[in-house]
Order: structure tokens, then sequence, then C-alpha cells
């Protein structure tokens, strides 16, 4: 970790009139509940590449820009046609977008889980298993996915330094990580303890207070300007 910018990823807020932001703990479900987890996901897909493009128009270098998928819309029939159609429409590069699933969401249901990865493999998404450690997978399966990214859990990252833990999970990924020649992301470092452990462990790459908070678009194009700082840092 060398402190330049390698990435952003996209992160959704509810801006209520009387409650002011609102994290997607507090919406998310109840957006999957109603039935508008599609549509919004779409939206943050193609609001993201529409910005990722949008950065690199202007000259600067964003790297990819990673989107959160919920379990409802990777398991829709038209999942691939849309991410083509909009990675089509806004003209962002397939290997600028890096789709994040989680560990407990791949691993449901496997065998077909491997099928829409490899379609998006074939497309050039990167892909990322966000959450990892949480979600028991088996190392078998871990294998067949085509897996780019993992993203060590934040509880793993989290346990590093304290009272309860010594970042023993963490250094494992990292090294399966490493042997299974997939790039590792540590999320939530919040404190230089934990980014010390990291770069001892050879993690790449992290994200997490300690580099930057959430920021809107405007303030992270001032962050690649400086060429510094961002929510994904290598």
């Amino acid at each position: 970790m060398t402190g330049a910018i390698t990435g952003s990823e996209a992160l959704l807020r509810w801006i209520h009139p009387k409650w002011g932001i609102v994290p997607p703990s507090r919406f998310i479900a109840i957006a999957e509940d109603c039935g508008v987890i599609v549509e919004i996901g779409r939206w943050v897909l193609r609001q993201a590449c529409l910005q990722n493009k949008r950065w690199e128009e202007a000259g600067l270098n964003p790297g990819s820009i990673a989107v959160n998928i919920s379990a409802i819309e990777f398991r829709r029939h038209d999942f691939i046609d849309v991410v083509r159609a909009i990675l089509t429409e806004t003209g962002l590069r397939p290997e600028c977008l890096q789709l994040e699933i989680t560990e407990s969401v791949l691993m449901r249901e496997a065998e077909s889980s491997i099928a829409i990865l490899k379609q998006l493999k074939d497309m050039g998404v990167q892909l990322a298993v966000d959450d990892f450690g949480t979600g028991y997978s088996s190392l078998s399966y871990l294998n067949q996915f085509p897996i780019d990214v993992l993203k060590i859990d934040k509880s793993f990252v989290h346990d590093i330094g304290s009272v309860k833990g010594n970042g023993i999970i963490a250094s494992a990924v990292i090294a399966m990580g490493n042997s299974l020649k997939q790039k590792v992301i540590a999320e939530g470092v919040e404190d230089q303890a934990q980014l010390v452990f990291l770069k001892e462990q050879n993690c790449e790459e992290g994200q997490g207070y300690i580099f930057c908070h959430p920021v809107a678009a405007e303030k992270f194009t001032t962050l690649l300007r400086r060429g510094v700082g961002g929510t994904s840092i290598h």
C-alpha cells in the first residue's frame, strides 16, 4: 500500500427530508421486501459507470469502480443483459467495472453462481467476493469461481490488535488470496496498527476511514487530481 488511488466504491445513501442521511442498513432490506431493489440497483450501476466514464474523459485515472450487487439482482434472468447494456450505453470499458457479490450469496446456489460469474468474466468485468470470511464457502468452490478480488470482511480487520484477536484470520485470507492469484482488499481499515499489520502481511489494497471517509463524487474528483487518498488505495 503506497497511498495511490486504485479505485472507488459506489455507496448509496438516502437523503431524507426529516431524517437526513439514511445509511443502506436501514433501507435496503425494506427495498428488497417492497420489490424496488432491482430498480435501485440498476440506477446505481448506471450512475457509477457514468461517473467513472466522466472521470476518464476529464483526463483523470480513477481505476475501477466497484458496485455491490444484491442477491435478487444477481439471480434475475436478465442480469447479464442489463450489465452489458449499461456498459454499452455509458461507454465504460468492462475492466473498469468491479461487481461485488457477498460470499453468502455466491454459496447459496454455488453451481448456478459459477455459470453467472463465468458469463460476467467473459464480458471482461472484474469480480469480487465481498465480506469474505463470513459465508463459510467451500474452498473447492472458491477455486472454481472466476474471482479477481477477495475483500476481507471488516470484522476480521477490526480484530487486528484487539484484545480478543491478533489478526490471524486476516493473515490467512491474505495468504490464501495470494496462493489463488487473487487480489486481496482489506475492508474497514481504521487505524495505524491495522495498516501496519496488513502491509506486513503483503495485503495489496485497503479501504476505510484511515484513508478517507465516504465522499461525494465532486470531492473524490479533487482527490483524483491530487492523486492521493480515496476509498480504495494501493
